[in-house]
């Protein structure tokens, strides 16, 4: 059959090489993992994609969410052309969409955190044809106070060093100036010294004259 028609024989090659092909082009979802937040205030929950397909109206956005203390999964918002915010439960008018599918960024804002929202949230992106891949995960925990991190530590050190560094070269600075300007007033001294010595040594000078012109 090939040999009659060796085009479609090709044609039938290269279609079986990209089917096989296909599954490795799936949806890469990319989150933080692991999210610290104070409670009360706002967090952005971070998710990021990339497709080989491109990014058009058929992309759909999924976010739901599994407590930490267990219980059925929760669903948080909803992306297909427009956002679809909840309309009842925990999330309801708490959740806004912070996207742009253009610039592959499904993230949302979660307003107002409060203790129970400790748990998982999770992304999942499909961009037909690409509806195949891992969903994104984000480990949320609520507390009272963000604790240091490693890299906190590091500014911390290197703010205090650099601080260090200024204090000491403005120490430097203002003995040098002081120090210089101790020694110009004592060379101002010395000089008026001499200039008085001088003054009274030219005045023993005139009377003796004087005395010797009068004998």
């Amino acid at each position: 059959m090939y040999g009659k028609s060796p085009m479609r024989a090709v044609l039938f090659l290269l279609g079986i090489q990209l089917t096989a092909l296909w599954p490795i082009a799936a949806v890469e979802i990319y989150t933080p993992r692991v999210l610290e937040a104070v409670n009360g205030t706002d967090v952005r929950l971070k998710c990021t994609f990339s497709s080989f397909a491109p990014v058009g109206d058929a992309l759909t956005v999924t976010w739901n969410f599994r407590p930490r203390d267990g219980g059925p999964e929760q669903f948080v918002f909803y992306y297909h052309v427009d956002p679809f915010r909840p309309m009842s439960g925990r999330f309801k008018d708490r959740v806004v969409w912070d996207g742009n599918p253009e610039r592959y960024d499904v993230s949302i804002l979660l307003w107002k955190l409060q203790f129970d929202d400790n748990g998982t949230y999770t992304c999942q992106v499909k961009n037909p044809p690409d509806v195949d891949g891992l969903i994104g995960e984000i480990q949320l925990s609520v507390v009272h106070t963000v604790r240091f991190s490693e890299i906190h530590f590091l500014a911390l050190a290197i703010g205090s060093a650099c601080a260090l560094m200024v204090i000491i070269v403005i120490v430097v600075v203002l003995f040098q100036h002081f120090r210089k300007k101790r020694r110009a007033e004592r060379a101002h001294k010395v000089v008026e010294i001499k200039s008085k010595e001088e003054e009274k040594l030219n005045q023993e000078k005139k009377v003796s004259v004087y005395l010797e012109d009068t004998d």
